[in-house]
């Protein structure tokens, strides 16, 4: 492959995706902005889906993401309340934040003795600027201070919850379509007793995410009966998921020597480039139990425990190949954490005539990767793991459950509980 070759895939591969006013998903705006990543508390590993905190927690969320060049740049950051749908509640923003308007990123860190150089940037939520008043769903936008608001650089979920309602639930391979075949079926049950719900046929939505993917992610507006103060949602063609497979894994920590997943690590001046081994449709195969992060991903270099490796983790120009004909009607993308969940330009898999495959090729940071590719039909948004993946009834997918209150009179919804389920 040419230099200039490479330059150009690269520069595709890093396109921003051009976003339409009301997209509130985790998006980058800018080519520059790599490695964005929530995380809860103290945890060193990003969550799947948006990041939750507790209302009135100190230990509450971080965002954390790079920026590639060799000084820091102002940063500054907004949080916009948004209800159950994630449209912006329309809330005046001393009614939902104790605190400033708008808060200077000051945390950041030079990368330590890396060929591709960035600036690490922290946000923590909440900091002695802004504080969370009320729960609910929270967008947190970033720009660059010369450049103002209406310019900005990334976009996050993150929630925060008053986790005053408890949900129990099921997930299970016996379904209303199938039995232990393709598909997951949820059933659950959501105790309203300390939320104060007069209702809950009429004041309850409930969101149901499948490992942390917007694509397919369901809303229920009613229950299917009610027992005394708890709502029973089961039987409901919406808590019937496509049940997908283990998501593939790779991991590029060291550059020494090809990594788990990795056919060949190779340095072309002036970056290092990781080889995924060529992956191929697993619709046909039977299941095979592996652990993975369900799309997540861990920054990770390899002489370094993870805090030290967000400085000391280097970027490498890393190239996927999926061996499969060229099918028309259908896009192909790599669904991961690492592309925000998004179909675009940056996550696409672009057929090659002269492989006769399909390739990508983008810069990740060193780390531990869990990906799948979805298939996306034309006119579609919601992508299919039947065309590449496969659907196995025993795949340990995530969901996560967020239950809101919406009574008559009130302006916002207020989020009463997040849980998660898994599968076995």
């Amino acid at each position: 492959m040419t230099i200039r070759l490479l330059a150009i895939l690269i520069l595709f591969a890093l396109t921003p995706t051009a976003l339409a006013a009301d997209d509130t998903r985790n998006a980058v705006y800018n080519e520059r902005v790599r490695s964005l990543q929530l995380f809860e508390g103290d945890s060193p590993f990003a969550v799947v889906g948006a990041a939750a905190m507790t209302l009135g927690d100190d230990c509450g969320i971080r965002v954390e993401f790079d920026i590639l060049a060799d000084d820091r740049q102002y940063l500054r950051y907004s949080i916009t309340h948004c209800n159950a749908d994630w449209r912006p509640s329309g809330l005046a923003y001393m009614e939902y934040v104790d605190g400033f308007n708008e808060g200077q990123v000051e945390d950041f860190a030079y990368s330590e003795v890396t060929g591709v150089h960035y600036v690490h940037y922290v946000i923590r939520i909440p900091d002695g600027q802004m504080r969370p008043l009320i729960s609910g769903n929270y967008l947190l936008a970033v720009w660059d201070e010369g450049d103002g608001p209406g310019q900005p650089l990334l976009q996050c979920r993150f929630v925060v919850t008053e986790q005053t309602a408890d949900v129990d639930g099921t997930v299970s391979g016996r379904t209303d379509v199938d039995y232990n075949r393709a598909h997951q079926q949820l059933a659950l049950a959501v105790d309203t007793r300390r939320a104060g719900v007069r209702s809950p046929f009429s004041d309850l939505i409930v969101t149901v995410e499948q490992n942390g993917r917007p694509d397919n992610a369901v809303t229920l507006s009613r229950p299917l009966r009610v027992q005394g103060t708890t709502a029973i949602y089961e039987h409901d063609p919406k808590l019937v998921f496509k049940a997908g497979n283990e998501y593939r894994r790779f991991e590029t920590s060291t550059l020494s020597y090809p990594g788990m997943g990795i056919e060949s690590m190779d340095f072309v001046s002036p970056y290092y480039h990781a080889t995924v081994m060529t992956d191929k449709s697993r619709a046909n195969e039977s299941y095979h139990y592996d652990e993975t992060q369900n799309g997540a991903y861990t920054v990770r270099e390899y002489n370094h425990d993870i805090p030290g490796s967000t400085l000391a983790a280097d970027y490498v120009v890393t190239h996927f190949t999926l061996d499969y004909p060229e099918t028309p009607g259908l896009s192909f993308f790599v669904d991961s954490d690492a592309f925000q969940r998004r179909f675009g330009p940056e996550s696409m898999m672009r057929y090659n005539s002269g492989t006769g495959r399909y390739e990508l090729a983008t810069l990740l940071k060193q780390g531990q990767y869990s990906y799948q590719y979805l298939a996306v039909p034309v006119g579609a948004t919601t992508g299919r793991t039947d065309v590449i993946e496969g659907d196995r009834f025993e795949t340990r997918n995530l969901y996560r459950v967020y239950v809101y209150r919406r009574m008559p009179g009130d302006r916002y919804d207020r989020l009463i509980a997040v849980a998660t389920l898994r599968y076995r």
